[in-house]
């Protein structure tokens, strides 16, 4: 069980992005994609046959995972999460501050 999921609403805490708050679009090797977070330029070149079309467009490139934490709803600040099993053997996430369920 991953510590953050796909639509997790994440703050970043290190970096030239430090504060902005986003949902992660997808999960790599120990790396996130998140939304509007660590864009550059890329200069696409057009292709009318796959109706792609030329210029410059903005590129979300990935971000380490440990730079970004998890978003306690109860405070709105980022939070540490950790993984525990409940009574009837199912694992859940929790928030580390206040050991509520991420989610529930």
């Amino acid at each position: 069980m991953n510590k953050l999921n796909k639509g997790d609403e994440v703050v970043v805490i290190s970096g030239k992005d430090k504060g902005r708050r986003s949902t992660i679009t997808k999960i790599l090797d120990g790396k996130v994609l998140v939304q509007g977070v660590n864009t550059a330029k890329k200069h696409q070149k057009g292709n009318p046959n796959a109706g792609v079309t030329g210029g410059i467009i903005d590129k979300d490139l990935p971000i380490d995972i440990s730079n970004v934490m998890l978003v306690n709803p109860a405070t709105g600040k980022g939070d540490r999460v950790g993984i525990k099993v409940l009574e009837d053997g199912k694992k859940v996430r929790f928030f580390k501050s206040n050991g509520e369920i991420v989610g529930a």
